[in-house]
């Protein structure tokens, strides 16, 4: 099979399948030993060396998903994003990171690095600029995450990773939001590509697991810091990640769908003050969305009145799950102040743009009137204001 021309739902199927030999079996089989033979054998196996049967197989189909070489499962995004980091960074080194990120990478930043004498800078925004500015001589890595988590801010991967490469610095994005339906970093440039698998790749909401995706030579680089820290999941949970991505693809692309027609809707509510979601024409950078992105993604965040009590509207839902974590087929919604962004200051926080009033939406695949529905009548519960048409 020529993997170069086979489709995207194609590659979520069947690439990077166990075969069952022995059986035949439509799916693959689950090789839960942590105890390999290593005598005579191409390969010897451990799974904290990230090479047992299901973990090396699924690196495949993530590498292809991304356009990349080669690819790591992990025990969570945040194994995935801090082996990456400590990979490439060590003391005296210094990192430029996107000022819009998710709370955990953020808060990593600023309790581990200075313990290992690593130095960091926060952009000022997210333009390339902002970037360039913060750059010295001893910069090793640029780390940008777009869309961002929860402001759906957009920065161009291009003009990064062009950054990034004219002065012999690796680039990583954490591409979880987009997740690869909708976007491919690498082939803007980016040299590694960071995701919470737990999120869109995973999508039922019952699994923690995180991927790397990026060149052989750059994998081989995390892989030899991996092995020392540890972060390899069970075999089990591989398993199910991979019977997830099966159809991701599906999954995505409704999600998009709906993402954008209540996006929409939201954007003309009386009782919504400002919606962020890069496929509105409203948003700043929706032009820049539309080069890099083939769909625009099933996240969007969306501030109500500062009238309106937030958790109310929240305990107010019926349908939509007020939950952590995202991406599920179940839609979701949280306040990024109490959970994905609580670790950050207050003062930090007002720094993103992340107010109180903010409510991160992780649109599932349900009927989006029957999302639409339960939007209103929790609305309609806690205020009086007009429902959406």
């Amino acid at each position: 099979m020529d993997t170069k021309k086979i489709g995207l739902n194609t590659i979520c199927t069947h690439i990077g399948e166990v075969k069952d030999e022995q059986f035949k079996g439509a799916v693959s089989p689950i090789y839960m030993s942590s105890s390999y033979e290593y005598e005579d054998v191409a390969v010897k196996r451990y799974p904290r060396y990230y090479n047992t049967p299901n973990q090396a197989a699924l690196g495949e189909k993530i590498a292809l998903l991304e356009h990349t070489e080669a690819a790591m499962i992990f025990g969570s995004g945040m194994a995935a994003i801090s082996h990456a980091l400590m990979a490439f960074l060590k003391a005296g080194d210094h990192i430029v990171l996107q000022q819009t990120l998710y709370g955990g990478t953020y808060n990593f930043a600023v309790t581990q690095f200075e313990k290992y004498g690593i130095s960091y800078s926060f952009t000022t925004g997210w333009q390339p600029e902002d970037f360039a500015n913060e750059l010295k001589e001893n910069t090793k890595v640029i780390y940008i995450e777009t869309p961002s988590n929860p402001l759906l801010t957009i920065t161009d991967i291009e003009a990064i990773a062009k950054l990034a490469k004219s002065k012999g610095i690796v680039s990583m994005i954490d591409n979880t939001f987009a997740s690869p339906v909708n976007q491919n970093p690498v082939d803007f440039g980016i040299d590694i590509v960071l995701h919470s698998a737990t999120k869109y790749m995973g999508g039922h909401s019952d699994i923690c697991a995180g991927a790397v995706a990026a060149s052989k030579e750059h994998i081989e680089k995390i892989w030899q810091a991996s092995i020392c820290f540890g972060g390899s999941l069970s075999d089990q949970t591989v398993w199910l990640l991979e019977r997830s991505l099966k159809t991701m693809g599906l999954r995505v692309k409704e999600q998009n769908k709906n993402a954008m027609v209540l996006a929409s809707m939201l954007e003309k509510h009386d009782a919504v003050e400002r919606v962020y979601y890069p496929g509105l024409a409203s948003h700043p950078d929706h032009e820049l969305a539309k080069k890099q992105m083939k769909g625009f993604g099933g996240m969007l965040s969306f501030e109500l009145l500062e009238t309106i009590d937030a958790t109310a509207f929240l305990k107010a839902l019926k349908l939509i799950k007020p939950s952590m974590s995202l991406a599920g087929v179940e839609s979701t919604m949280l306040l990024p102040t109490k959970t994905s962004h609580s670790l950050m200051s207050a003062a930090d926080r007002k720094a993103q743009g992340i107010k109180d009033n903010l409510i991160r939406f992780s649109v599932g695949i349900e009927e989006h009137e029957d999302i639409l529905a339960d939007i209103n009548q929790a609305i309609t519960t806690v205020t009086n204001n007009q429902v959406l048409a």
